[in-house]
C-alpha cells in the first residue's frame, strides 16, 4: 500500500492503471468505510482510497477544526485493503483559493441543504476535483448520506464524467444505530438513546407497508416522538427514490429520511421502503 500527499504523484503512480475503483473518505474510518474498500475490489484492479477532509463543505459554525483526523490509523486500517491512499492537505486540494465551484441541483437546498447552506456545493466541488484527480472507473459511497449520493449520481450523469457511481449499504451497529465518524461525539447516555432515530424510521416503514398514505402525519408524529425524547429535529422526510421529490400518491419506491441532533451530535439515516412487493 503506498501513502500518496501530492496530485503529480498520484497521477504519476495511476497512469498505467486501466482498471480503478475509488472510494473517497474524511477518514476516521470505521467499518462502513471498510466495508466499501472491500466492495471497491470487485470493481478495479486498483483501489485507491482519498483521506481528506474538506474545508468547503463545512459552515461558519461546525466542527471542521474538530473533525477527528487520524490518519496513521486509518492507514493500518486500510493496509492490506488498498493499494493506494491519498490523501492530500488543503493546500494541495486549493493551491489557490477556490472561486469555481459546482452548482449542485436544486434537491441540494433542500433536506440537509437547508439546515447546512453551501454544504452541497462544497462536497459537489471536491467530488468533482478528486474524480477529475483520481480518474477512476468506478467510485463507491455510503447510502447513510443518501441525499449526498443523489446528488454526485446526477453530478456524474449531468457533466458526462465516465465513472460509474456505486452506493454501498449503511453499516449498522448492532443496535441498530448507523455507523459514522461522528457517533464517538455522544455520550454514553447519548448513545443509548441514539438508535431511537433508527427505530422510529423503521416503525414509519411498517406503517407504510401497512397501507399507510398519509405521509404528512407519518412525518410530523415521528417529529413530535423525537423531539418529546430531547432531539432538536432538522428534517423527518418521505421522498421517492429516484429524484428525492416530496412522495405522492402512487409512488412505489420511497425513502424515508432524517436528520436530528442529540446534545451536540447530528445524526443522519434512512430507510429505503419498497411498496410494489
Amino acid at each position: 500500500m503506498e501513502l500518496i500527499s501530492t496530485v503529480a504523484q498520484l497521477r504519476a503512480r495511476l497512469s498505467a492503471e486501466a482498471s480503478v475503483a475509488f472510494v473517497p473518505t474524511m477518514g476516521n474510518l470505521h467499518q462502513g468505510h471498510l466495508d466499501l474498500m472491500h466492495q471497491a475490489r470487485r470493481y478495479g484492479r486498483c483501489v485507491v482510497a482519498s483521506i481528506f477532509v474538506n474545508p468547503l463543505q463545512f459552515g461558519p459554525n461546525e466542527d471542521f477544526d474538530q473533525y477527528p483526523r487520524t490518519l496513521d490509523d486509518d492507514c493500518e486500517k486500510l493496509r492490506g485493503l488498498v493499494d493506494v491512499v491519498f490523501a492530500p492537505g488543503v493546500n494541495e486540494m486549493y493551491p489557490a483559493s477556490q472561486t469555481v465551484f459546482v452548482a449542485p441541483p436544486p434537491i441540494a437546498s433542500e433536506l440537509c441543504g437547508a439546515a447546512r447552506p453551501g454544504h452541497f456545493q462544497g462536497m459537489a466541488t471536491v467530488v468533482c476535483k478528486l474524480l477529475n484527480i483520481v480518474q477512476p472507473q468506478v467510485a463507491l459511497f455510503g447510502k447513510k448520506d443518501y441525499q449526498q449520493l443523489h446528488i454526485i449520481r446526477q453530478l456524474v450523469a449531468q457533466l458526462n464524467m465516465p465513472v460509474e457511481i456505486i452506493g454501498g449499504e449503511t453499516v449498522r451497529a448492532i443496535d441498530g444505530l448507523a455507523l459514522s465518524s461522528r457517533n464517538q461525539y455522544l455520550s454514553e447516555a447519548e448513545r443509548a438513546e441514539a438508535v431511537f432515530l433508527n427505530q422510529t424510521l423503521r416503525s414509519m416503514r411498517e406503517q407504510l407497508l401497512s397501507g399507510a398514505r398519509d405521509f404528512g402525519i407519518l412525518e410530523q408524529e415521528a417529529i413530535r416522538a423525537l423531539t418529546a425524547r430531547g432531539w432538536s429535529v432538522d428534517y423527518v422526510a418521505i421522498r421517492n427514490q429516484s429524484d428525492l421529490k416530496r412522495a405522492c400518491a402512487g409512488d412505489q419506491y420511497l425513502v424515508v429520511l432524517a436528520a436530528a441532533r442529540l446534545g451536540k451530535t447530528r445524526l443522519l439515516d434512512n430507510i429505503e421502503v419498497n411498496l410494489h412487493a
